[in-house]
């Protein structure tokens, strides 16, 4: 039986003009019911503020943690004991001609370390698991890959 959770957010863009392209500030802030607020811009290519973070890095962002999450849960219920987790993810984005763009692949690198080396294969494949679960990976049109590293205390 299929259930459906609904998210939402509040977004206010900090402006007060956008007269000309080169002067008007992305600067926005993103409200989640009881969470703290969170800061966004563009991308500083786009005239973003590079402290800040972007849509871009925040796709990126949630990709890793689903993946994170789904692995997490995979290996609490076989009772495999993850040590730390570490992600260096990566994602390509094409800008085309016509002003647009569109993310072509990303690349999760997790590095697991679990406590039972017996355990190793398992917890190898379970990131492919994780990937068929992840709930963001599933929802985007571009390859999301993974090249993860398990090792045993």
């Amino acid at each position: 039986m299929s259930q459906e959770h609904r998210y939402a957010l509040e977004l206010e863009w900090r402006g007060d003009h956008t007269r000309a392209y080169d002067t008007y500030t992305r600067e926005h802030v993103i409200r989640i019911g009881g969470k703290s607020e969170l800061r966004g811009t563009a991308d500083p290519q786009f005239r973003g503020d590079a402290a800040l973070h972007n849509p871009e890095d925040l796709l990126l962002a949630a990709l890793s943690g689903c993946h994170l999450l789904t692995y997490l849960a995979l290996c609490a219920r076989a009772r495999i004991d993850v040590r730390s987790y570490t992600d260096s993810a990566s994602g390509d984005l094409l800008l085309t001609p016509d002003g647009g763009g569109r993310f072509t692949q990303v690349i999760l690198r997790p590095q697991v370390v679990i406590a039972d080396a017996a355990m190793l294969e398992k917890a190898r494949s379970f990131h492919d698991a994780a990937h068929k679960y992840c709930f963001i990976a599933n929802s985007v049109n571009f390859p999301v890959r993974h090249e993860a590293v398990v090792s045993a205390l």
